[in-house]
C-alpha cells in the first residue's frame, strides 16, 4: 500500500500541510525540511517500489546492553528506521558496554556478513584495529553518540560532546549565584567513551574561563549505572555537599534518588543528559533542572542514511542532531 501524507508527516515529524506542500512542490518550506520529507517519502515507498535488480544493503548496529534509557530509545528508533527503509536489511546487536574485547569480537564476527556497521564505540586500540580490518575488507563503518577520531570510518553521527559539556557548565554558571564560590561535582559515565571525556573537558573549560568562582571539586566514574550514581552522590552529600551536579551520561535516576533521600533536591542544581521517561519525571518534579538532549530519532535516521550512501558511493545532505536544552517549561 502506498504511503499516505499522514504516515510521511508522522515519520518526518512535520505537519500534513507541510508534507502536502513538499510533495506537490509548493513554496513556503525550508530546504532542510523539504529534503527530510522527500527522504522519508522515498523510504516509505511513496514514489514506488525500488528496482528488483537492486540488492538490499546489509546493515548491522552494535550498541551497549543494559539499562541505559537513552540507548534503549536509540535501539527502538534504529529498529523503526530499518523497518521503514525498504532497501536495507538490518540487525541490532547488544554487547557489554564496557568490554572492548567483546565489542572487537562482535565486530570481527560480522566480517563477510554485512555491508555496513554502525556502533557506539569504545575508544580502545582493540576496537580501532577491528574497525581497520573490516574497513580493509570494504565494510563501511560509522560511529554514533561517541566517536573514535583515529578509526577508519565513513563518519560520525552524534552531537558535539565537548560543546555539550560547555553548555552544561554555562547552565550551572547561570543557575548558581554570581561570583559566589561554590563546588561542582561531575559524574562521568565511563572513561571508555570518548564522548563522556569530551563532556568533562567541556564543562571544565567553560567553568575555568567564564565562571572561575565555580570549582570542579570531585569526579566520579559511575559506569552509566544508577546504583553507582546513587552511592556516589550520597557520599558526596554526606561529606561536602556540592552546589551543583553534572552527570555526563546515564544513571540519572540514582542521582535523583540520593538528592530526594537527603531532602536537597530543591537546593542542589542538577544538570543531566537526554530526554527519557525518567528524566521527564525529574524535570516535572523539579529534581533535575535541565536535560541536554541529542534526539535519538534523528541519530537513527542520519546514521542509516550515512551508511547507505557510503555503500552506494553517493553523498547526501547531512542533518546531524543538534543540542537542545529541555526544561520543565518546554517539555515536548
Amino acid at each position: 500500500m502506498k504511503a499516505t501524507f499522514a504516515s510521511i508527516a508522522s515519520k518526518a515529524n512535520e505537519s500534513i500541510a507541510t508534507v502536502d506542500r513538499v510533495l506537490n512542490d509548493r513554496p513556503g518550506v525550508k530546504d532542510r525540511t523539504r529534503t527530510i520529507v522527500l527522504q522519508v517519502a522515498e523510504k516509505l515507498g511513496y514514489f514506488g517500489p525500488q528496482s528488483d535488480g537492486e540488492a538490499p544493503t546489509r546493515m548491522d548496529f552494535i550498541i551497549p546492553a543494559g539499562g541505559n534509557s537513552f540507548v534503549s530509545l536509540l535501539r527502538t528508533h534504529l529498529i523503526e528506521e530499518l523497518d521503514a527503509v525498504k532497501s536495507v536489511e538490518g540487525r541490532v546487536h547488544l554487547v557489554d558496554g564496557f568490554d572492548e574485547d567483546a565489542l572487537a569480537s562482535k565486530l570481527l564476527g560480522l566480517k563477510g556478513q554485512t555491508d555496513a556497521i554502525g556502533l557506539i564505540a569504545i575508544d580502545h586500540p582493540n576496537v580501532s584495529d577491528a574497525i581497520q580490518q573490516l574497513a580493509d575488507g570494504g565494510i563501511k563503518i560509522a560511529t554514533m553518540v561517541s566517536d573514535i577520531p583515529r578509526a577508519r570510518t565513513v563518519g560520525y553521527v552524534g552531537i558535539d560532546n565537548r560543546a555539550a559539556g560547555r553548555l552544561a557548565g554555562y547552565l550551572m554558571g547561570r543557575f548558581l549565584p554570581a561570583k559566589e564560590a561554590a563546588k561542582v561535582a561531575v559524574l562521568i559515565g565511563s572513561n571508555s567513551y570518548r564522548g563522556h571525556e569530551e563532556r568533562e573537558m567541556g564543562v571544565r573549560s567553560i567553568l575555568s574561563r567564564e565562571y572561575s568562582h565555580l570549582t570542579v571539586s570531585s569526579l566520579h566514574e559511575i559506569n552509566d549505572d544508577r546504583h553507582h550514581a546513587y552511592e556516589a552522590v550520597r557520599q558526596l552529600l554526606l561529606a561536602d555537599r556540592p552546589a551543583a551536579i553534572y552527570n555526563t551520561g546515564s544513571g540519572n535516576q540514582g542521582v535523583a534518588r540520593a538528592l530526594k533521600e537527603m531532602n536537597v533536591e530543591n537546593d542542589v542544581v542538577f544538570v543531566g543528559h537526554d530526554l527519557t521517561s525518567a528524566t521527564r519525571t525529574m524535570l516535572l518534579d523539579g529534581t533535575m533542572d535541565a536535560a541536554i538532549d541529542q534526539n535519538p530519532r534523528v541519530e537513527a535516521r542520519e546514521v542509516v542514511k550515512l551508511l547507505q550512501s557510503a555503500v552506494r558511493g553517493t553523498r547526501e545532505a547531512e542533518y546531524p542532531p543538534r543540542l537542545q536544552v529541555i526544561f520543565k517549561e518546554n517539555l515536548p
